[in-house]
């Protein structure tokens, strides 16, 4: 059987429509997956909890219900992957922590619902850092150190790292994960895939898994979560079924799939050094081979000095983010393991936090940078850019010392500050460079994920998708 007859290898799209039309049953399909799991696992470290009996039943369910005549969901049978920090019924949410190894999930987190609802299969757990907390690259406490399939010596970055390698090697079609400041669109580029970071709201969350007291302010703003695939068509399934409103989520607005089509060609603001603090020439090139694309297409590509505010963005980031984190540190700290706690401290002494009045002060200039961003994607709906401003790095390089960490954190710059202002971000791939794949990301106005997936799509239609891929290690 050739690559391209191989279940697991197919689009999420087709896995479904195959599943539906009766051309392949949900169970081969799941079966097929397992297999490669089975096959690439033990080299990559992904996959964490591996869900194969309640898969296997989910499918024959499925199966069963396509038997009866029912009418089955968008995503029939697609086995998909959750980051430890979501919550799967019935399955320890552990975060990576070998605290929390057993803290079993009474019910499925609101995206895990959705996806299930829409015929989605989970599959398992997927590797991150300890707690979110121990760095970008994917290396848990409780699980070790996940592999980047193109080259062992890079990061598949982070935190949705294992999310990033299972969708890439074709362990799953889709990978849950989430972002607060790259943390989907990081490991889509490092690892050829495609990902998703939707606006503010757009998505209904539960990030309550360790008691019923909810975060404080800037973790409900800046956390998202989001799909990550290996076609933007996919990434779009994934997004119509995830968005809309739910009771656990407040802050979920019933806002339109499809906003109205805007006059075209619009504009699209390309910003290759944002900052101007540099950027790897691989990737410069990625961004004007998207761009290049991006103009072929139709639309009218400009290349524009910078995007607004950029480095006081990352500056507030970093000292409200601090200063709502610091009371919890010192028990925090504890549960991050051997060395787990060296990204986060190195954060602590480099920004400590404000007083009271500071961090209010704080909160307008928040608010003024968001004004300040939507006044410029008036003008430009969209903003193409670099995920990361150099390839994929070393593992662990940002908690070595100050150097690496300062270098991962302004390699990133662009996804923490589009995190802080709230708007959607596309990163799709745009080749391979030295033997490790490139990536941009399209950035939207608020809402307008619709306007990011259809330029990401121009883009890999005429650059191509890179995976999956066996692991070249």
């Amino acid at each position: 059987m050739s690559r391209q007859d191989t279940l697991w290898a197919w689009t999420a799209t087709a896995q479904a429509e195959a599943v539906r039309s009766g051309k392949t049953s949900a169970v081969e399909l799941i079966d097929s997956h397992l297999e490669r799991i089975a096959e690439v696992n033990p080299q990559m470290n992904a996959v964490t909890q591996l869900l194969a009996e309640q898969a296997r039943e989910a499918a024959a369910r499925t199966d069963r219900r396509r038997a009866s005549g029912e009418d089955l969901g968008p995503l029939a049978g697609v086995p998909f992957t959750v980051k430890e920090t979501t919550a799967i019924e019935g399955v320890p949410t552990t975060l990576g922590a070998t605290r929390f190894r057993n803290l079993v999930a009474p019910a499925d987190a609101p995206p895990v619902a959705r996806l299930r609802a829409a015929g989605a299969i989970p599959i398992g757990h997927s590797n991150m850092p300890t707690l979110v907390l121990a760095g970008m690259h994917t290396r848990s406490e409780l699980f070790g150190d996940t592999l980047n399939p193109w080259d062992r010596t890079r990061t598949p970055g982070g935190t949705s790292g294992g999310d990033g390698v299972a969708v890439a090697t074709g362990m799953a079609a889709l990978g849950l994960g989430n972002d607060s400041g790259g943390s989907v669109r990081i490991p889509a580029s490092f690892c050829g895939v495609a990902g998703l970071k939707p606006t503010t709201g757009r998505f209904p969350a539960d990030h309550r898994v360790l008691g019923p007291a909810d975060p404080g302010l800037a973790s409900q703003l800046l956390v998202t979560d989001g799909p990550l695939a290996r076609s933007v068509d996919d990434l779009r399934l994934a997004y119509e079924t995830l968005a809309g409103t739910d009771p656990r989520d407040p802050r979920a607005v019933p806002v339109p799939l499809y906003g109205e089509p805007l006059p075209g060609p619009f504009k699209v603001a390309v910003v290759a050094d944002p900052g101007g603090h540099g950027v790897h020439p691989t990737v410069r090139a990625a961004v004007f081979a998207a761009a290049d694309a991006l103009r072929d297409a139709g639309y009218d590509v400009r290349e524009v000095a910078d995007v607004p505010r950029l480095d006081e963005a990352l500056e507030a980031y970093g000292r409200i983010t601090v200063t709502e984190f610091a009371p919890a540190w010192p028990a925090v700290r504890q549960l991050l393991g051997d060395g787990g706690d060296r990204y986060i401290q190195m954060a602590m002494e480099k920004t400590p936090p404000v007083s009271a009045a500071e961090l209010i002060e704080l909160t307008g200039t928040w608010l003024g940078i968001r004004r300040s961003w939507a006044e410029f994607l008036d003008e430009y709906p969209l903003v193409l850019g670099p995920v990361f401003t150099e390839p994929p790095v070393e593992p662990g390089l940002e908690s070595h010392d100050g150097a690496g960490r300062e270098r991962v954190a302004g390699a990133m710059r662009l996804c923490s500050v589009t995190s802080f202002v709230g708007v959607p971000a596309v990163a799709v791939p745009t080749g391979v460079d030295d033997g490790l794949p490139s990536g941009v990301q399209v950035i939207g106005r608020a809402f307008r994920e619709d306007l990011c997936l259809a330029a990401g799509r121009e883009i890999e239609a005429r650059l191509g998708t890179l995976t999956p891929i066996d692991p070249r290690l």
